[in-house]
C-alpha cells in the first residue's frame, strides 16, 4: 500500500478516530453555512432574481462553478443583445495575471500584480471599486511570459483561499481581507511538477478541507485543515501539474481525482487513503484542463494533441464496497476505457458536458500560443461513445480580431440557462445555442480586443466578469427588464482596447512546435551557421564598397556597410531563411551582436596616452552617448519582441556579450594594416561571434 500521512491526525488509524474526524468537519461546514458566516462573505448580500430558487445558490464561488463542473443554475438570460453588444455595467484597469472572479452577493474576488506585488482584491461587483486589497508577494516575472498569478481565489465560510505562483495558500476573511493562515505547501513539501510555469491549482475547499495537488515525496496530494491551515492528510509520491484537484462521489464515497503530471490518482477525499492510480505518461507532461465526472464515468483531456478519453470508475471504489469485504489494493483495480480518440485535446481551456454531449475547443497545436490564437475547431462530442456531432472552424491559425462565422476558438466555457455563454482567448465573448444537432452563434461582441486572454468568465445574478492582463469588465447578458443599477451603462465601444497585431504572422514564417522547449544542437549549429554567413557577406560588401571611394574614406564605408547590412540581414534572416528552408531559422541574435561591436570600438576611441590631458570632443561624447542607447535600445528591442512571440532567447543571447568581448578588445587593439583588414580582423570578429553564441546556448541550457 502507498504511504499515506496523517501527520496532522495520528490517530485517524482507528475507525473511531475517523467517524470523529469527519463529525468535527461536518459542524465545521454546517457552522460556515450559518447566517453570521454568510454575512461575513457579503455584507449587503440579498436575493438572486436569476435563480430557480431563492436561497439555493450561494454564488460563483470557485473557478469551475459551485458544483466544479462549468455550469450555473441561473436563469432568465437574455437570447440576444443589443447591436452594439450587451450593456457594460463597469471596466476597470486591474493588473496583470490569468486569475478568474469567484463571486458573492454583491462582491467579486479576484488576483493580480502591480509592479508593486501581487494581491487578493475584493471588488464591489455593481462598481467594480476596490472594497479590499491585501498584498501577498512581489511581483512574479513580470517581465516574463507568463505574467502574474495563475490561480483564482475560493470562496468558502466566509473566508477567500488563494494560492500564489511560488506556492504560498493562505486564507483571508470574505469581509475585510484579513489574514488568518498562509504557508508555502510547493516549499514545505518539496513539490515536482507543475511549477515549471508557476504554481496554477486553485484551491479546493470542501468538507472543511484544502486540497491541492503538491508533488511532494509522500505529498502528491495535500489536504490542509480549511480553519487554521494544518495538515489533515498527505500521501501519493507522483509529481503535480496545473489541474486542481477534482472533488466527486461514487456510490456515496467522497472521493477526489488528482489529474497529475504523469498519473491519474483518486484518494478518499476525507482521510487521504490512494485508491487508485493509473499511469499516464513518461517524463514532461502538462495538464491543465478539468476533467468531467458523471457517475460512474470519468472524461480526462490534454495538450500535445494526445486527445481525450472516457473511463468507467470501478465499482468497488464506491461506498458500498468499501463498507462491505476488504477492498482490493490500489495495484489490482482496473478503470475500462470506455472510449479513447485523438479529439478534443484540451489545454489552458476546459471542457463541459451538458446532457450527453461533450463541448469544447479541440485544440491542433502541440500548446496554446502566446503570440496568436490557437488553432484548433470547437467539437461537439457524445459522451458516451465519443462520435463527433458537429465541429466549428477551419482548423487553420486565427489571424487578427475580424470576427469570422464560422470561427469560434479557444474558450472558456459557462453553460447555463440552455445556453452556452464563452469567452474568446481573442476576448470575444459569444452567446451560443449548442445542440447536439447544431451550433447557433446567438451574439458576439468584442469585449477585451487586443491581447490574448485564458482567463475564464464568471457568471453572477446575470452578470459575467471578465479580465485580460490589463483589464476587467462587468457585462450584463440577462434579460433586460431584470437590468437593476445605479451605475451608468457603458457600450462596449467605451471599453478601452487596443487593436491585435498578429506580429507571429508577419514575422514567424515557420514557428517552433515547441515554443518553450530548448532548441536541438542541431537547431543551434545551424543557426550559428546562417549567422556567420550573415556576418561573412556583410564583411565582404562592405570591403567591395570600400574600394570603390577614395583612400581616406576606406575605413568608414567599409565599417558602416558592415554594420548596417550584418543588422539588417540579421533583422531578416529569421522570416526569409525560415521561409526559403521551411524550417525555424533563428538569426535576431546577429542584431545584439552587431550593436555592441561599435560600444567596444567607443572603448578603443576613448584611451588617451598615458599622461595626456587632451580632453575628449563633444562630438566623440555624443555619439558614445548615441551608441550607448542604440545599444540599450535593441536589447530591449530584442528581448520585448522574444517574449511577444513566445521564443525562450530573450534572456540568454543577452547573456552572450560577455563572451564577445575579450575577442573585439583584442580586434580594436591591432594597428591598421592589410593583414588586419584582410585576415586577422575577420578571423577575430569570427571568434568573437562565437564565443557570443556560446555563452548564450550555456546561459540557455542552464536556465532550461
Amino acid at each position: 500500500m502507498p504511504h499515506t500521512s496523517l501527520r496532522g491526525r495520528r490517530h485517524h488509524d482507528c475507525t473511531h478516530g475517523r467517524l470523529l474526524y469527519a463529525a468535527v468537519h461536518f459542524a465545521f461546514v454546517l457552522t460556515s453555512l450559518t447566517p453570521a458566516a454568510a454575512a461575513e462573505t457579503d455584507p449587503t448580500s440579498d436575493q438572486n432574481p436569476f435563480l430557480p430558487a431563492p436561497g439555493t445558490h450561494a454564488g460563483w464561488t470557485f473557478l469551475r462553478g459551485p458544483d466544479y463542473d462549468g455550469h450555473s443554475p441561473e436563469i432568465h438570460l437574455a437570447d440576444s443583445w443589443p447591436e452594439d453588444g450587451p450593456p457594460v455595467l463597469w471596466t476597470r484597469e486591474l493588473g496583470q495575471g490569468y486569475s478568474a472572479f469567484a463571486a458573492s452577493g454583491r462582491r467579486v474576488y479576484t488576483q493580480a500584480q502591480t509592479l508593486g506585488g501581487q494581491f487578493v482584491y475584493c471588488l464591489d461587483a455593481e462598481t467594480g471599486e476596490t472594497l479590499w486589497e491585501y498584498r501577498y508577494a512581489w511581483p512574479y516575472e513580470p517581465l516574463g511570459v507568463y505574467p502574474g498569478p495563475r490561480s483564482s481565489p475560493t470562496l468558502a465560510g466566509g473566508h477567500v483561499y488563494f494560492t500564489g505562483p511560488d506556492g504560498l495558500t493562505g486564507c483571508l476573511t470574505a469581509g475585510k481581507g484579513q489574514l488568518v493562515w498562509q504557508r508555502n505547501v510547493v516549499e514545505e513539501y518539496h513539490g515536482r511538477g507543475g511549477t515549471g510555469f508557476g504554481y496554477s491549482c486553485t484551491p479546493v475547499v470542501i468538507d472543511g478541507l484544502v486540497i491541492l495537488p503538491v508533488g511532494g515525496k509522500s505529498a502528491s496530494m495535500v489536504a490542509l485543515d480549511a480553519t487554521d491551515g494544518s495538515e489533515v492528510w498527505a500521501a501519493g509520491n507522483d509529481p503535480a501539474s496545473y489541474s486542481p484537484a477534482f472533488p466527486i462521489e461514487l456510490g456515496g464515497r467522497k472521493l477526489v481525482v488528482g489529474y497529475l503530471e504523469n498519473s491519474l490518482v483518486l484518494h478518499d477525499r476525507l482521510t487521504g487513503e490512494l485508491l487508485f492510480r493509473q499511469h499516464l505518461s513518461q517524463g514532461y507532461d502538462e495538464h491543465s484542463a478539468w476533467p468531467i465526472y458523471r457517475e460512474p464515468y470519468l472524461w480526462t483531456s490534454g495538450p500535445f494533441r494526445s486527445g481525450s478519453r472516457l473511463m468507467q470508475l470501478p465499482a468497488e471504489l464506491s461506498g458500498k464496497a468499501a463498507a462491505g469485504a476488504e477492498p482490493e489494493p490500489p495495484a489490482e483495480l482496473h478503470l475500462e476505457h470506455v472510449w479513447q480518440s485523438t479529439m478534443l485535446s484540451n489545454d489552458v481551456t476546459s471542457s463541459v458536458l451538458v446532457g450527453d454531449s461533450i463541448y469544447g475547443f479541440d485544440i491542433f497545436d502541440v500548446q496554446s500560443k502566446t503570440q496568436r490564437p490557437s488553432r484548433g475547431m470547437f467539437r461537439c462530442l457524445d459522451f458516451l461513445t465519443g462520435e463527433e456531432r458537429w465541429s466549428r472552424g477551419t482548423g487553420r491559425p486565427q489571424r487578427g480580431t475580424t470576427a469570422d462565422p464560422e470561427e469560434i476558438g479557444q474558450s472558456g466555457i459557462i453553460a447555463a440557462d440552455g445556453k452556452l455563454i464563452l469567452l474568446t482567448e481573442r476576448g470575444e465573448l459569444l452567446l451560443l445555442e449548442a445542440t447536439p444537432e447544431s451550433c447557433n452563434i446567438l451574439a458576439r461582441a468584442t469585449i477585451l480586443g487586443g491581447e490574448l486572454t485564458w482567463t475564464p468568465p464568471a457568471l453572477h445574478r446575470g452578470r459575467v466578469y471578465v479580465r485580460n492582463h490589463s483589464r476587467a469588465a462587468c457585462i450584463y447578458i440577462g434579460e433586460p427588464d431584470l437590468l437593476q443599477t445605479e451605475q451608468p451603462v457603458l457600450t462596449v465601444d467605451q471599453i478601452p482596447q487596443t487593436r491585435y497585431f498578429d506580429l507571429a504572422a508577419r514575422l514567424l514564417s515557420v514557428e517552433p512546435e515547441y515554443m518553450f522547449d530548448v532548441p536541438s544542437l542541431q537547431w543551434q549549429l545551424q543557426w550559428f551557421a546562417a549567422s556567420l554567413g550573415i556576418l561573412a557577406a556583410a564583411g565582404l560588401l562592405g570591403l567591395l564598397l570600400s574600394c570603390t571611394v577614395p583612400a581616406p574614406l576606406r575605413v568608414v564605408v567599409r565599417w558602416r556597410t558592415y554594420l548596417v547590412t550584418a543588422f539588417v540581414l540579421g533583422a531578416a534572416g529569421t522570416t526569409f531563411l525560415s521561409q526559403i528552408t521551411r524550417d525555424f531559422v533563428f538569426t535576431w541574435h546577429v542584431c545584439l551582436f552587431i550593436a555592441f561591436e561599435p560600444v567596444m570600438a567607443g572603448l578603443r576611441l576613448r584611451r588617451q596616452p598615458t599622461g595626456s590631458t587632451q580632453e575628449v570632443p563633444q562630438t566623440g561624447r555624443w555619439q558614445e552617448r548615441l551608441t550607448l542607447l542604440w545599444f540599450a535600445a535593441v536589447c530591449a528591442a530584442y528581448f520585448l519582441l522574444c517574449r511577444r512571440l513566445s521564443l525562450v532567447f530573450e534572456w540568454p543571447f543577452l547573456m552572450g556579450f560577455v563572451g564577445a568581448m575579450p575577442f573585439l578588445w583584442f580586434r580594436n587593439q591591432l594597428p591598421p594594416g592589410r593583414w588586419r583588414t584582410y585576415a586577422i580582423s575577420p578571423m577575430l570578429t569570427a571568434l568573437a561571434f562565437t564565443g557570443f553564441t556560446v555563452c548564450g546556448c550555456l546561459s540557455l541550457w542552464l536556465r532550461y
